[in-house]
């Protein structure tokens, strides 16, 4: 069946004319970046959504390229495993994660979703398939691949490691009132795996207010104490990190506690509103959910015209995920909150493993085995007629660069491209892409992330 699908999609990208843009046929995204309009058919991706096969002994799972997360882990948790690292939204899918953003809690000791693959098989732009891996002769396009966004192509079948979990997850809540405390503390466990004298396994945390910030350390376990808590239903799950020091969750709802409410940004649509919430059918409390309302809005700009019509100034959306060094965080937070003003913000400490040889990847540029802090803000600002300019979003670019972090690039960017290059080792990806996409078919990465297209 697989081999059936991948055929599919080979032949549907035979079909689409030269110079027109290569696109999945897919039904979900999680990108919030505009693109422009065509009308040439996408790629038929129609039966890679699956996974091939799991490996318990080998601790590892063959799994097609549009595969969701969602679909991943029913079956993984089966075995009692789980994908290293598992992103916090259920229809992000592991090709997705794997060429775009991906990050989770394990991400202090993981890193991020393409370092637990093994191998993978990428349609590239020749119209081929090849199996790209560590240590064969398509090296170069396996270390690549990571944040390319389809530039250098699209996996079909991708082989990850899975780790053991049990059936629950322990949370703490640990507040700070001193942001250099709380980067002294993130760097404090990614270094040693322990709070207290007691393992950590995931972590994360939200800043809700300047002198308000949580990190929350979760340790699995096999004897839980209590009764889980359920945040899929009327509770709401961001709320409990400030109104409990300790919390217990399944590990199945503990990967998707973020997903019902899409963090807090469900707030926008009346979905925290309790009397909304009984009326709004669980099944449809989800992330994939929400995008379509965005979409909706972007499509007749219901926001835009409530505004006008309110007397309020226009909207700049500020969606974005940036990382920065450890020791910076309490300088970009403190920056933030005078220059952009948003909370409450997510904190995710990761850590790279670098390429096999060590080294970081080329197009993913995070220093190896150094602890950064993924730092996501979801909203909009109020900036009036420059919104249009997206001054915010240019000011956070600088401030990120200046501190030495990064920025993903599932959201709009606006560098130039001498920035973007020298940000994204454009040299390489162009390399690569020359031999792998020679007749220039797929879109490259800047004209991807800043111009849309």
């Amino acid at each position: 069946m697989h081999d059936e699908a991948v055929k599919r999609l080979t032949a549907s990208y035979a079909e689409i004319p030269d110079g027109a843009p290569v696109r999945l046929a897919k039904r979900t995204t999680n990108l919030f970046r505009a693109r422009a309009e065509t009308s040439a058919p996408g790629l038929d991706v129609s039966g890679l959504g699956g996974v091939i096969e799991v490996d318990p002994q080998a601790g590892t799972a063959d799994v097609q390229g549009m595969c969701t997360y969602e679909d991943l882990v029913d079956v993984t948790l089966a075995y009692g495993m789980i994908p290293y690292v598992v992103p916090q939204l259920r229809t992000i899918t592991l090709g997705g994660a794997v060429t775009g953003m991906g990050i989770e809690a394990t991400s202090f000791r993981n890193g991020m979703p393409h370092e637990s693959v093994l191998e993978m098989d990428i349609l590239t732009g020749t119209g081929q398939v090849v199996t790209a891996s560590p240590d064969n002769e398509h090296r170069e396009l396996f270390e690549t691949f990571p944040n390319s966004y389809g530039s250098l192509g699209y996996a079909t079948r991708l082989k990850i490691k899975l780790e053991k979990v049990p059936g629950h997850v322990a949370l703490r809540h640990i507040r700070f009132d001193d942001p250099d405390l709380l980067a002294k503390t993130i760097a404090q466990i990614t270094e040693s795996g322990t709070y207290d004298e007691v393992a950590v396994d995931a972590l994360d945390g939200v800043a809700f207010e300047p002198g308000e910030y949580y990190l929350t350390l979760a340790t699995w376990t096999e004897r839980p104490y209590g009764n889980p808590s359920d945040y899929g239903g009327q509770q709401i799950y961001y709320r409990s990190i400030q109104e409990r020091e300790t919390d217990l969750l399944t590990t199945y709802d503990y990967l998707w506690r973020w997903d019902t409410d899409w963090f807090w940004c469900s707030g926008a649509f009346g979905a925290q509103n309790k009397y909304v919430r009984r009326l709004w059918p669980r099944r449809l409390r989800r992330s994939d959910v929400y995008m379509k309302l965005i979409g909706l809005d972007r499509r007749f700009s219901i926001a835009d015209r409530l505004d006008a019509r309110a007397g309020r100034p226009l909207r700049e959306r500020v969606i974005q995920d940036i990382e920065v060094p450890v020791e910076n965080l309490p300088a970009f937070l403190e920056w933030f909150d005078a220059e952009i003003g948003m909370r409450p913000v997510w904190l995710c400490p990761l850590v790279s493993r670098g390429t096999k040889a060590g080294e970081k990847w080329p197009t993913y540029p995070l220093e190896a085995h150094r602890p950064y802090v993924n730092v996501g803000f979801w909203g909009t600002v109020h900036v009036g007629p420059d919104a249009v300019d997206a001054p915010k979003n240019r000011a956070i670019e600088a401030r990120v660069h200046e501190l030495g972090g990064h920025k993903s690039l599932y959201s709009e960017a606006f560098y130039d491209k001498d920035v973007f290059n020298a940000l994204y080792d454009g040299d390489n990806l162009a390399a690569v892409k020359a031999r792998y996409d020679p007749g220039d078919r797929l879109t490259d990465l800047y004209s991807k992330a800043v111009k849309r297209l």
